[in-house]
């Protein structure tokens, strides 16, 4: 019998907890655009990724855009919140403590290979009945092959003093938003230097730096979705195409056709 899927982000039924005889278990949630989940921990690690859909993942202090060729990879006890930017169809698996693939209360950004998709897609049909000889199977093949997960570098960090984290959250919900760092003190009532000085000092980048790290976030499930790369450029505030492929070949090493090829 198939996992019981909610439309809503209500507690899910304890049996869907992982435990020493079931140490990877999996729930489904369909959710709706804007809809989002409070900061909260679990006592398992959890890999959240959605079938469908675009979602962001909040936790320590950073920020991730996860398209369906991701997931987060999120360990236990860490306090984590998520918004749904698009209609999603959410598939967590949840990991014992134990049998956690990473050591660390770092979050990463898995790349999602179309095996450990289908072994999701399996384990989806399992539901909470007592482990099986495939059960055992699916669970350990799912823990080797995040194991081999690749991880992409698509952290933003985020700040904590209020007037920067009025300007962040600004070009967060519009990371084409043209304005200078001059323009921006402006609106937020802080010095040009004393922003910059923030950002080094909050987030370790500069003003440009950090930006880029956002846009380059935004264009993933942009690019997913099969949106035109010259559409990408302009609606992140590049000049061109060929400015927004260098930057995405310089942060991931291939451009932007080529890294979404690998991912099919």
């Amino acid at each position: 019998m198939a996992i019981t899927i909610l439309n809503n982000t209500a507690g899910y039924p304890s049996c869907y907890d992982p435990d020493a005889g079931r140490p990877v278990t999996l729930i489904g949630r369909d959710l709706q655009t804007n809809e989002y989940m409070s900061a909260h921990k679990h006592e398992w690690g959890q890999v959240t990724y959605a079938l469908e859909g675009v979602l962001r993942v909040t936790a320590n202090n950073s920020s991730w855009i996860v398209p369906p060729q991701r997931a987060i990879w999120v360990a236990p006890q860490v306090m984590h919140e998520v918004t749904v930017l698009e209609r999603t169809r959410l598939r967590p698996v949840r990991v014992l403590a134990a049998r956690a693939p990473f050591a660390g209360d770092e979050c990463r950004v898995l790349q999602v290979t179309p095996l450990l998709r289908e072994l999701i897609l399996a384990l989806e049909q399992i539901g909470d009945q007592p482990p099986t000889p495939r059960y055992r199977l699916l669970a350990e093949l799912i823990l080797d092959e995040l194991g081999r997960s690749a991880t992409r570098p698509i952290r933003v960090p985020l700040p904590s003093d209020k007037r920067l984290k009025a300007l962040c959250d600004s070009l967060m919900a519009d990371p084409g938003a043209p304005q200078t760092l001059e323009a921006w003190a402006t609106q937020v009532g802080a010095s040009e230097r004393t922003l910059a000085r923030l950002f080094e000092r909050e987030l370790g980048l500069s003003f440009g730096q950090w930006r880029q790290q956002v846009r380059l976030a935004h264009a993933a499930p942009l690019i997913a979705r099969g949106l035109p790369l010259a559409q990408v450029a302009e609606q992140l505030g590049y000049a061109s195409q060929s400015a927004f492929s260098a930057m995405f070949k310089k942060t991931f090493g291939l451009s932007p056709s080529a890294f979404f090829a690998t991912q099919v």
